[in-house]
């Protein structure tokens, strides 16, 4: 016998029904809810069904408070308290706190708190550790010679704690009178000192970035000339991609050698102008983006046709 071949007795269990599978099972169509009759006539409302829209019973407005985090007390009765006494469940002689009654079987789990009520007599005089009591039971704890102490931790609200008074409040901070004002005093003339003359802002270089640029490559780098190439590259300049040159672009070099090789600087030999260009990319190899500018200045300059410009 293995667990795999373990089942019920025939018969012992049955399968659900399987409603909405078609008119031949018998449980087609409606899935054996059945309308005919009231459910088919007009006027009725069955479980307050309103036809789709919103039941009066959720439009209504709802009233009373459940208090999410309610203390839930155990009861104990003097009545229950004088028969454990009697049956000797309990002699009196030690504290008896929520886990003492529970060890006796007085009660037999204490929740939240022990509440100690109701009314009648006791036999012995019993010292009480609880949560809460009426005043009435605690009368007669105590006119049978026990005491009845409420636990700090768990008190219920409305039990009376001995020896613990209300705060006394505090005095009201007596008001104070404004202070007169004192007379205005006579100010004193002085001089007008002469307002330091504003700091003198650091001239801003006129330089443009392309400049910049090229004179690191060429300290003697003509301003003008490198004005006309920018005005030459025009509007393609504020395009990120075609504001710098990229070296390992065999197809942006040809782009280089068939525009500005062959139009601007007039060489139709494609392989020497392809080398004049790798000679400007190994030149500007030190800087990662070589900036059009500069790359174009610097393969008229090696021409000797920065005039043209």
């Amino acid at each position: 016998m293995r667990l795999n071949e373990l089942s019920d007795n025939p018969g012992a269990t049955k399968d659900r029904i399987r409603v909405g599978r078609g008119i031949g099972s018998g449980k087609g169509k409606t899935g054996g809810r059945g309308v005919k009759g009231q459910k088919s006539r007009s006027g009725v409302a069955i479980k307050g069904f309103e036809g789709g829209q919103m039941p009066i019973h959720m439009r209504l407005p709802k009233r009373g408070f459940n208090k999410p985090n309610r203390k839930r007390y155990a009861e104990l009765s003097i009545a229950t308290l004088n028969r454990a006494i009697e049956s000797g469940k309990i002699d009196g002689k030690a504290d008896l706190d929520a886990t003492a009654l529970i060890a006796a079987g007085v009660i037999r789990r204490a929740h939240d708190g022990v509440r100690l009520i109701g009314g009648g007599k006791l036999s012995k005089p019993l010292k009480l550790v609880v949560a809460g009591a009426t005043p009435g039971a605690t009368k007669i704890v105590e006119d049978a010679k026990g005491t009845v102490t409420i636990s700090g931790d768990k008190v219920m609200k409305g039990t009376k704690v001995e020896g613990a008074e209300k705060p006394a409040k505090a005095a009201k901070p007596a008001k104070v009178e404004p202070k007169a004002k004192a007379a205005p005093k006579a100010e004193a003339k002085t001089e007008a000192k002469p307002k330091a003359a504003p700091k003198a802002k650091a001239a801003k270089s006129d330089e443009s970035e392309y400049l910049t640029v090229t004179r690191k490559y060429d300290a003697d780098a003509d301003e003008a000339v490198v004005t006309k190439i920018e005005k030459y590259l025009g509007a393609s300049l504020k395009n990120k991609d075609a504001k710098y040159v990229a070296c390992s672009d065999e197809t942006e070099l040809e782009t280089i050698v068939k525009g500005f090789m062959k139009k601007k600087m007039g060489i139709d030999d494609k392989d020497a102008a392809m080398e004049k260009v790798k000679a400007v990319c190994t030149t500007m190899k030190p800087t990662r983006m070589k900036n059009r500018v500069t790359f174009y200045y610097l393969l008229a300059k090696a021409e000797g046709k920065l005039g043209e410009f």
